[in-house]
């Protein structure tokens, strides 16, 4: 299980989330990296998952305002081998093209995320995946409710191979993750790789999301509280194309798990598109 921190990004501050209420975010206030400058949090988040990989969230941009493309340089600059994972409320690919422009040389390092309760059209989505592209598709889900302008949840088939399952409120709820929700899109999609989103509060909680199906989980709040511990040291992902490229494991991913089989009958995953714990995925 790969874990991929996450920064949310408000008015150039790193903010804490909770349940999607984003109009009332908070700056941040975490164990791991005084203040909430988010070059410093980005860099210490990664060093503290052992990653080179960061999920950030441009709320500006996800509420109708511009992209924070500032913050976005300064942050990439500071880290040249940062691979960043952003949502900025894309509606179509032109959109992710133009901020990636934006940035310069260092949009290179930037895969866009297009989500759900942003991507305008069925017709944006077949151009936002369109080869040689690779970028990933967040499934965004809010109070037992698809976040879906286009009716992208009804088109498992257009569904790229990178799949993020967002459960918004679940985020900074420390309630536990959507495991329903991601084992109806693993059993959808089985040979997609999924990432899930919200929840998490220790361990066991990944261990359980990777019975469910989950390959990778975005992680910010149990992380910021010292809920989480990662392991300090990364796990050689084994893709030679990508060299000293790595996954963060959690510490205890290695001991018992909830039981699979249990669990994949409760769930109706079969047991091909169950995970093994502690088994890092490159996403490179």
């Amino acid at each position: 299980m790969q874990i991929i921190p996450v920064i949310d990004l408000k008015d150039g501050q790193v903010v804490r989330a909770v349940r999607g209420d984003r109009a009332r975010y908070q700056p941040i206030d975490s164990v791991l990296c005084p203040g909430s400058d988010p070059a410093a949090m980005a860099q210490r988040l990664c060093e503290h998952c052992a990653t080179d990989t960061l999920y950030l969230a441009d709320l500006d941009a996800l509420q109708g305002g511009e992209p924070q493309i500032a913050a976005l340089q300064r942050l990439l600059g500071k880290q040249p081998a940062l691979r960043l994972w952003l949502d900025a409320g894309f509606a179509d690919a032109e959109q992710a093209d133009a901020l990636r422009a934006a940035l310069g040389e260092a949009g290179r390092r930037v895969t866009p995320v297009f989500g759900s309760e942003s991507l305008r059209s069925i017709d944006a989505l077949a151009r936002c995946f369109a080869p040689p592209s690779s970028p990933l598709l967040s499934l965004d889900r809010r109070g037992g409710k698809a976040l879906d302008v286009a009716g992208l949840w009804g088109q498992p088939t257009l569904w790229p191979q990178r799949l993020i399952v967002m459960s918004l409120d679940r985020v900074g709820s420390f309630e536990g993750p959507d495991l329903d929700t991601l084992a109806a899109v693993r059993a959808l999609a089985p040979k997609a790789q999924l990432i899930g989103a919200g929840g998490i509060r220790h361990a066991a909680d990944l261990q359980a999301a990777t019975a469910a199906g989950a390959d990778a989980w975005l992680v910010a709040s149990a992380l910021h509280d010292g809920r989480l511990t990662v392991g300090r040291a990364a796990t050689d992902c084994g893709d030679r194309r990508h060299r000293d490229h790595s996954v963060s494991q959690p510490e205890g991913a290695t001991r018992a798990a909830p039981d699979l089989a249990d669990f994949g009958a409760q769930h109706k995953v079969s047991p091909a598109t169950q995970r093994r714990p502690g088994h890092g995925i490159c996403f490179a």
